[in-house]
């Protein structure tokens, strides 16, 4: 069996994840490691998880050919090995008595407030409960976004903070998102992200199911259009088979935000083994320029709409 000898690390904590050569940001870049000594090839040599804001992909072949380095393709000379899979670490939950105690919190929450200003107190309280919108104490008005998964387990719990005037999240003078296990300081927690509102799966199997990036943006438009489960995945990269079997046999809508259409629409050949995909165009063909460089999303437009 032949394996790739040069890989992307696999994610093990912010301790595996570098500042980027390109974009100069921290937290955001991967190495490229060699499975046959175990160690990094090179700094520079890597991937910048900001694909749409920085882009940068340093792969092994090209650091080979800038570097005049002999690497010999024919088939006689290619490195071959096999490699024994590691077990897979066990995934760790959070107790539901930590998500209940988040959820009844009489602190303030920056983004209930936000949504308090576009609806009533009783469709507020029923999105808060119905994705399991929780407040932190971490910062000042701090959300929870919690991920249970199709079987009602608590994998984490994602804290961030946001404007309660625009619904925008907080960055400066850094930006304000962390993990309930890290908060709780749970060292040997394993986490294995699931979709956001994954839990909402068993309650319709009939119901097409549409995909955002953000838990707001999934929360928002749950309201607009109810014709849908709405489900999010925390980031433009988390689009991936893994969190995807619990999607097996269901119809499946992506709402990517404007600049993504063609990352997660170039996914879909991966998904399609477990669900059926398509790619909305509507944002695609309505956008105009300047809404393009915003990089707005389904949830932007729908509260236009509403107003």
């Amino acid at each position: 069996m032949r394996e790739h000898r040069y890989t992307l690390e696999p994610y093990k904590g912010m301790k595996t994840r570098f500042r980027c050569p390109n974009c100069n940001k921290s937290n955001v870049f991967t190495k490229y490691i060699d499975l046959h000594t175990n160690e990094y090839l090179n700094d520079a040599v890597g991937c910048c998880n900001r694909l749409i804001k920085c882009g940068y992909h340093y792969k092994p072949k090209q650091y080979f050919e800038d570097n005049n380095i002999s690497f010999n393709t024919s088939s006689s000379q290619r490195f071959t090995y096999r490699v024994k899979p590691k077990p897979k670490p066990t995934t760790s939950f959070i107790n539901a008595e930590v998500m209940q105690k988040s959820k009844t919190s009489k602190s303030n929450n920056n983004f209930i407030k936000f949504l308090s200003n576009i609806w009533d107190f009783e469709t507020v309280n029923y999105l808060a409960i119905k994705y399991n919108i929780g407040t932190s104490k971490l910062w000042s008005g701090a959300t929870v976004f919690w991920q249970v998964d199709i079987n009602r387990r608590i994998r984490s719990g994602k804290i961030m903070l946001y404007n309660a005037s625009n619904g925008k999240r907080v960055k400066k003078p850094y930006n304000h998102i962390n993990w309930v296990h890290k908060a709780l300081k749970l060292d040997a927690f394993n986490l294995e992200q699931c979709y956001f509102g994954e839990h909402l799966l068993k309650e319709d199997t009939s119901k097409p199911v549409a995909i955002v990036e953000s838990e707001k943006t999934a929360i928002i438009s749950s309201v607009f259009l109810p014709e849908f489960i709405w489900l999010a995945c925390g980031s433009v990269n988390n689009l991936n088979e893994a969190k995807t079997k619990a999607l097996k046999g269901r119809n499946v809508v992506l709402f990517p935000d404007l600049n993504c259409f063609d990352l997660w629409n170039d996914k879909i050949p991966h998904l399609t083994r477990l669900a059926s995909f398509r790619t909305s165009t509507l944002l695609e063909d309505n956008a105009i320029e300047t809404e393009k460089k915003q990089g707005l999303d389904i949830a932007d437009y729908l509260l236009k709409t509403k107003y």
